[in-house]
């Protein structure tokens, strides 16, 4: 089972690629393998792998959704109790943010309930999938436990911006340690019994984790090996209106887009697609593409 997402700060720029709704890299974490092995002899294989494919599966819902609004993960690292990505939503609306938080748990729940309609309809298949479907039920509900930085804690990060405004990561941390301390707690009631090591593991990792930072990197695009053996070009009639982040969809690596900006039916101008390129590292996604028309055409 994935506990925790370890945040890093990503270094150096970012590589030029586009088109694809992840782009960083997948790695395994030595000691990784190390837990595969020790699963297998203790008979848990089936459910280690399932938890594998479930964070994968949570890490890339993460991945699409920051996609879309063009930021990117730089890379999946596997470790031996989960998935560590870099990244932070910083930069996002409150609207997009929330989106991106909430597309991790989502994709596990509808993972489980899949299952659940797979027994349904074949009741023969339940001893087989059964422990897949658990882990991607309990990624749904531990990523949604009030604690930074899991997607629950980044959905009350989000609530608390308005009200503690400076402080909300104090606020925020403040509920991390009382949710750690509960699970400590839990885990010391289990100590008269069988003591449930998974859950101290849990605490300590939440603690630390607490104290993560970092931002999702902006997508960044390059034509030139394209334009040596020749590259379509694609017009794109869109609204000036529209946001910057808006004219992210219609990249590719395979076609030099020239956007033809409309205020209504009446025609603005055009804005090829390195002066969008050009605007995207200047301006805030947010921007009105008719704010950058304005801003190439004084330049010319």
């Amino acid at each position: 089972m994935r506990f925790f997402k370890s945040i890093r700060k990503k270094k150096g720029n970012a590589p030029h690629k586009r088109g694809v709704s992840f782009t960083g890299r997948l790695s395994v974490h030595p000691l990784f393998f190390l837990v595969g092995i020790l699963s297998a002899f203790t008979g848990g294989l089936l459910t280690f792998i399932s938890a594998c494919l479930a964070a994968i599966e949570h890490e890339c819902a993460h991945a699409f959704a920051a996609r879309r609004y063009g930021f990117r993960l730089d890379k999946i690292v596997l470790m031996p109790y989960g998935a560590v990505v870099s990244g932070d939503l910083a930069g996002l609306t409150p609207k997009e943010e929330l989106f991106v938080a909430v597309a991790g748990p989502l994709a596990n729940l509808l993972t489980a309930i899949g299952f659940a309609a797979l027994w349904w309809f074949f009741p023969d298949t339940y001893p087989f999938t059964e422990a897949a479907a658990s882990v991607s039920f309990s990624l749904f509900f531990v990523n949604l436990l009030p604690a930074y930085p899991l997607d629950g804690g980044r959905i009350l990060k989000i609530a608390f911006r308005p009200l503690f405004k400076k402080r909300t990561m104090l606020a925020l941390r403040c509920v991390t340690f009382l949710t750690a301390f509960s699970i400590l707690g839990y885990f010391i009631y289990t100590c008269f019994s069988v003591p449930n090591f998974s859950a101290l593991i849990f605490a300590v990792l939440l603690v630390a984790g607490a104290f993560g930072g970092g931002k999702y990197a902006r997508l960044r695009f390059s034509h030139k090996k394209s334009f040596a053996r020749g590259v379509e070009e694609k017009r794109v009639a869109i609204s000036a209106a529209c946001a910057l982040k808006e004219g992210l969809r219609f990249l590719r690596d395979d076609k030099f887009i020239v956007f033809v900006l409309y205020d209504g039916e009446e025609f603005l101008g055009e804005l090829s697609e390195t002066e969008f390129i050009g605007a995207l590292e200047k301006f805030d996604f947010q921007t009105p593409l008719r704010n950058c028309l304005s801003e190439f055409t004084k330049g010319s």
